[in-house]
């Protein structure tokens, strides 16, 4: 079955192998053994019951708490000519009872259902007529009551299929998973520990980056105006701050649409389908905007302020580049954040225990807004990866961007200044005494004969708010926990009083720019073709083809239909319903290019890194140009045109298969034994630890071959 997997890959899909741990998950299917998947967002979970749906006889239900993700997923569907629906409160009864007889009938291979559908008799007297193929639990954190979204009413659906007779294979998907929520998830659904296919967190087209002390409207009209025709969500914790944001940047001209609970279902369907549609660029929404939108195209990510939990976090910020191209995270962080989700834990209807487990994940979202480490690696560490990864090298932490300055002095002036003011006025009041404003208010609480008032007339006053905005950040203010923030020292800022503690602060970049390898103009117009194609149609423009693949059409210009066929994400489907349209266009490019890249020789190959054979022969070719041609990692990254990491990868896996190999070449007696000393004392078996734990000039190569040796490394 595996087989017919695989030509449908390349059929529907235009891939020619399976993206990490797919093929095991649709294997474990097809062979009727119940299956988790934990896979990053973007990592193709879909395929994961989609591909086993196709090939298994039946229709497959998809049991989903995200009404805009089955439209988005019956979309892409219908456009590769696969029978699908989806059946929830968004339908008519009419609507509803049609597609129900449709389900009876047999015309679906799948189905996506809410999750209140199986308390509907209609329904469940259906499902339990008909032949399955599988049930497959997406968002499967959501019947885990350790799950960051748990949701009573999806759990209490696993009691009610076992009504079902006949029940097919249940799997699980999710992308944000800890160890808890996946032994939960395992216990409910019933499945062994060799059916969870756990390929870790990472994503490693992200880059994460924390803004400290800016203005949070500033940084966002600045960051817009660099991108002004790319797609991006901007999350807040609030229907007010939502409200206001985004009436803020309409009126600034900004192509942007709001998103929130206290809006009619009408506007909520419409701003999202303008989206979607890439009528607008731009959404700010509170979080019931996005779980499980299947827009791949999202550029950018902003948090106005700072989310409740890391799984929270990371959901919402791996909505951008669900395609793999890059994608920027960015969260504008304020020490008031933390009050507000204090508040807003406190008000809630929760448990005591529970309350208690939501301020431990607090917490550890604060300690992600201070940490110095790599921001990718925190996360990964957060939810135990499986795997063991380097630093990033791209999130702020890594790349340190923009000028580290010493502050200590002006910072002892600031708080010298809100001592002097009785701790019980705001940062904005604060900026104007130190600015030396002749405000009314400053003169009313007699603020101009401090000795502190214009200690630092050469800043503007929202420098200075921002600042202040800073030093709350680092835990040296404090805004209070009233209505009204009023600053108050801490005792970590009596140290800095006595010069006993530096103060420095990191002016951060307004964006980091992607390296673009592809022809802008060309990607343009192939977008606006794609853009009049998607209308035509009524389906959201990267159904049609993903950003991803018009880059790539704009790199290599195919002539033919044989030449796009071997283009990544164009298969033979998605050929015969829109390939002559952009065709049309790419042919005359190819007859005026002076020169054309060689074309890649398979579907799924880009320029960049190409995509290794199912058979995992690369890693062998890697090997053998190491070993018989005598080249090195870097020259042989350069000869196939992939990554030195990689290259590296596929050494160290051939290593693991037994290659015999003179480790003398990777590291010396001394550099062995103090390698294995340092991993023996370390309580977390981590690369970062260890290399820390290490004396200077070490490489994480040297240290990854000596771990491979001894079998530390899988």
């Amino acid at each position: 079955m595996i087989e017919k997997a695989q030509l449908l890959l390349e059929e529907y899909y235009g891939f020619t192998s399976f993206r990490t741990g797919q093929k095991e998950a649709i294997e474990s299917v097809l062979q009727k053994q119940n299956t988790l998947a934990v896979m990053p967002t973007g990592g193709g979970k879909s395929l994961c019951y989609q591909i086993p749906g196709m090939t298994l006889e039946g229709t497959a239900i998809i049991i989903s708490p995200l009404i805009s993700l089955m439209k988005d997923q019956v979309d892409a569907l219908t456009s590769y000519g696969i029978p699908a629906t989806y059946i929830n409160s968004s339908l008519s009864f009419e609507e509803q009872r049609d597609r129900i007889a449709g389900l009876r009938q047999g015309r679906y291979k799948f189905v996506y259902a809410a999750p209140e559908r199986f308390e509907s008799s209609s329904f469940l007297s259906t499902i339990k007529q008909i032949k399955l193929s599988l049930i497959a639990f997406d968002e499967a954190h959501c019947i885990s009551q350790w799950g960051h979204d748990f949701r009573p009413s999806y759990r209490s659906i696993v009691q009610t299929l076992d009504q079902i007779p006949s029940l097919p294979v249940v799997m699980g998907l999710t992308a944000t998973a800890t160890q808890e929520v996946i032994q939960d998830i395992k216990q409910l659904i019933h499945v062994e520990d060799h059916s969870v296919i756990n390929t870790g967190f990472a994503r490693d087209n992200l880059s994460f980056r924390i803004i400290k002390g800016r203005d949070k409207r500033d940084f966002i009209v600045e960051y817009l105006g660099q991108r002004a025709s790319e797609a991006g969500i901007i999350y807040t914790a609030t229907r007010k701050d939502a409200d206001h944001l985004q009436n803020f940047l309409e009126k600034r001209g900004y192509s942007a649409g709001k998103y929130h609970a206290g809006m009619s279902e009408q506007q909520r369907k419409q701003v999202q389908s303008d989206f979607v549609q890439d009528e607008i660029t731009t959404i700010v929404a509170t979080n019931a905007f996005g779980m499980g939108i299947d827009k791949s195209n999202v550029r950018y990510v902003i948090h106005y302020s700072m989310p409740m939990n890391i799984e929270s976090y990371y959901q919402e910020a791996g909505r951008a580049g669900r395609d793999g191209e890059p994608g920027d995270c960015v969260l504008l962080y304020s020490g008031q954040d933390i009050h507000l989700q204090r508040f807003l834990i406190d008000q809630s209807m929760m448990e005591e225990d529970k309350k208690r487990d939501e301020f431990r994940k607090l917490q550890s979202m604060v300690n992600y807004c201070h940490t110095h480490m790599c921001l990718q690696q925190y996360i990964l560490d957060y939810f135990a990866d499986p795997n063991i990864h380097d630093p990033c090298e791209k999130c702020s932490n890594c790349l340190h961007e923009g000028e580290e300055k010493d502050m200590t002095r002006e910072a002892q002036m600031v708080l010298s200044c809100v001592k002097r003011m009785g701790e019980r006025f705001g940062a904005g009041l604060t900026a104007k005494v130190l600015k030396g404003s002749s405000d009314q208010k400053v003169k009313q609480f007699k603020f101009h004969n401090l000795s502190t008032y214009g200690i630092l007339s050469h800043y503007t006053e929202k420098n200075l708010t921002q600042f202040i905005n800073f030093l709350i950040s680092e835990g040296l203010l404090t805004p209070g926990q009233g209505r009204y923030p009023t600053l108050q020292l801490t005792e970590r800022s009596v140290s800095v009083l006595k010069a006993e503690r530096p103060v420095t602060m990191l002016v951060e970049t307004t964006t980091s720019e992607a390296d673009v390898n592809y022809d802008v103009e060309k990607f343009e117009e192939l977008r606006s073709l794609r853009k009049s194609i998607a209308d035509e149609a009524g389906l959201p423009p990267y159904v049609i083809f993903s950003d991803a693949t018009l880059k790539e059409l704009t790199i290599y210009i195919p002539k033919d239909r044989d030449e796009m066929l071997r283009i990544k994400g164009i298969g033979e489907q998605k050929f015969s319903q829109y390939g002559q349209a952009f065709l049309e266009i790419l042919t005359g490019w190819a007859e005026n290019a002076v020169e054309r890249p060689p074309l890649p020789t398979q579907p799924g190959l880009t320029k960049k890194e190409p995509r290794k054979p199912i058979d995992g022969a690369s890693h062998e070719e890697s090997f053998k140009l190491w070993r018989e041609q005598n080249l090195s990692i870097e020259e042989i990254a350069e000869q196939r045109n992939m990554s030195e990491q990689t290259i590296e990868n596929h050494l160290f896996r051939c290593m693991r298969e037994g290659a015999d190999i003179d480790w003398n070449e990777w590291f010396s007696d001394d550099q062995e034994e103090a390698i294995l000393m340092a991993h023996s004392q370390l309580d977390e078996k981590k690369l970062r630890p260890l290399k820390d734990n290490l004396p200077e000039g070490y490489s994480y190569r040297t240290i990854k071959a000596v771990l491979v040796k001894h079998g530390y490394m899988k």
